[in-house]
C-alpha cells in the first residue's frame, strides 16, 4: 500500500536534518554516507518511492513531522529545549490541523516516553512504557545497518545445537552503587522540575544487565560468552577503534546461541534487532516494555521471554526454552529471527509495513497471518 505523504522543509531549522522517513524525497540531505546509520538506511532510500507519494497537504494521507522530536528535546535528559525548532513543530502540527490531516512525529532517544506538547499527534516513540501506552502511540524499531553484510560478509553464521545453551552479551553493565543512587536522586529533581514526575533511572539498565549476567554466569545449565564493558567505548577512540569494537560486538554474538537483551538509559534495547539481524535468539528482559508490530508479530515465538519479576529464574528459562527445540527447530529459528529483521525490523521492512499502523481493522487482519510465510 502507497501512503500519501506531506512534509514541509521551511518548519525545519537550517542545519538540522529530517527524519530518515523523509531523506530519500529531499534530494540535498546530506549527512555521512558511510556512517552506520546513514549506511543502513541505503534500501529504504532506493525503494521510497514505492512506499510513499510526498504530495501537497490537502492530497495527503499524513502529515510528517520534519524534525525527529529528538532534536527538539534533546538527546538526554539534562539538554535544554531547543525552542526555536519546537516553535516550528507547533506550528507545523497546527497547520496539519487546520487542514484536518493526522500529524506523524518520531521521537527517538532515550527522553522519547516523555509527553510532546502536539494534540491528537500520532507518535512514533523508541521508549514506551506498555502501562501508559496510549492508542496514538506506537514503536519503531531502532535503526541498525545489516551487520551479517557489512562484517559477516553476508553469510549468515548457523550454529549448531549443543546439549547446553551458550548465552552470550558484549557491552556495558554496571552495578548498584551510592554514587548511581546519588545520580538518581538528582535525575528525579529535574525530572519533577520539568515534567512534573519522576520517571524512571537511567541507570536501571545497567543494573538490571549486571544483575542477569551474575546469574547466567553463577548457573551450570548455561555457558557463557560475555565480554564486559564498564564505559561506552563505541563512541570513543578513532575510526578503527570503534570498528574493531564493532566487529567484537558481532563476532560474540555470532559465536552465542542467545543474547542478552535488557533496557538501557531508556525502555528499549537497540541490541534486540541487532541480535535478530545477526540470526541470533534474543533473551528478550520485559520491563513494561512495547515491541514493534506487537499488534502483528508474535515476539514470544522469537525470543527468550522473561518479565523483569523472573530475573532470578533466567537460567532456567533460557534452558527449558533450549530444550524444547529440535536441533532442526533450532537451526530453523536462527533464520526466521534473521528474516523477521530482514522483512519487518530494517528500515526497509519497516517502512514497507509502514501503513499496517493506520489501517481499519488492522489487529483483525493481523490474525490471519502474514502473507509469505512469516509466522504471526
Amino acid at each position: 500500500m502507497k501512503l500519501k505523504i506531506f512534509s514541509d522543509r521551511q518548519y525545519l531549522l537550517d542545519g538540522m536534518q529530517p527524519d530518515p522517513i523523509l531523506a530519500p524525497f529531499w534530494s540535498e540531505v546530506s549527512g555521512n554516507h558511510q556512517s552506520p546509520g546513514r549506511r543502513a538506511c541505503d534500501r529504504y532510500i532506493e525503494i521510497a518511492h514505492s512506499l510513499f507519494e510526498m504530495v501537497p497537504l490537502e492530497e495527503a494521507d499524513l502529515a510528517i513531522m520534519p524534525a525527529n522530536w529528538r532534536t527538539i528535546r534533546g538527546d538526554s535528559w539534562r539538554a535544554k529545549v531547543n525552542k526555536r525548532a519546537l516553535d516550528l513543530g507547533i506550528q507545523f502540527a497546527q497547520k496539519a490541523e487546520q487542514a484536518r490531516k493526522p500529524v506523524v512525529v518520531f521521537f527517538s532517544g532515550d527522553c522519547s516516553d516523555e509527553e510532546i506538547p502536539v494534540k491528537n499527534a500520532l507518535v512514533f516513540r523508541m521508549s514506551l512504557y506498555r502501562s501508559k501506552k496510549k492508542p496514538t502511540d506506537f514503536v519503531p524499531p531502532a535503526i541498525c545497518e545489516d551487520l551479517v553484510e557489512h562484517y559477516l560478509a553476508n553469510q549468515l553464521p548457523i550454529r549448531q545445537k549443543h546439549e547446553k545453551p551458550v548465552v552470550g552479551f558484549c557491552g556495558l553493565i554496571g552495578q548498584d552503587s551510592w554514587k548511581k543512587k546519588l545520580k538518581t536522586v538528582v535525575y528525579h529533581g529535574a525530572m519533577l522540575t520539568r515534567q512534573g514526575r519522576m520517571g524512571v533511572s537511567p541507570y536501571k539498565g545497567q543494573i538490571l544487565r549486571a544483575k542477569a549476567l551474575d546469574i547466567l554466569a553463577d548457573n551450570p545449565l548455561v555457558d557463557t560468552n560475555f565480554v564486559i564493558r564498564n564505559r561506552s567505548v563505541f563512541f570513543e577512540g578513532d575510526l578503527d577503534q570503534k570498528q574493531k569494537v564493532r566487529f567484537d560486538f558481532v563476532q560474540n554474538m555470532v559465536q552465542s546461541d542467545y543474547i542478552l537483551c535488557c533496557r538501557g538509559s531508556a525502555n528499549y534495547s537497540n541490541r534486540l534487532f541487532e541480535v535478530l539481524c545477526c540470526g541470533r535468539i534474543p533473551i528478550f528482559i520485559d520491563t513494561d516494555c512495547v515491541l514493534p508490530f506487537d499488534f502483528a508479530i508474535d515476539w514470544k515465538k522469537y525470543c527468550v521471554w522473561v518479565d523483569e519479576k523472573e530475573l532470578p529464574q533466567i537460567a532456567e528459562k533460557v534452558a527449558e526454552f533450549h530444550n524444547n527445540l529440535s536441533p532442526q527447530e533450532f537451526v530453523d529459528l536462527q533464520h526466521e529471527c534473521r528474516r523477521l529483521w530482514k522483512e519487518w525490523l530494517s528500515p526497509e521492512g519497516f517502512f514497507a509495513n509502514f501503513y499496517r499502523h493506520f489501517e481499519v481493522g488492522t489487529h483483525e487482519k493481523a490474525e490471519k497471518g502474514f502473507e509469505s510465510g512469516t509466522p504471526v
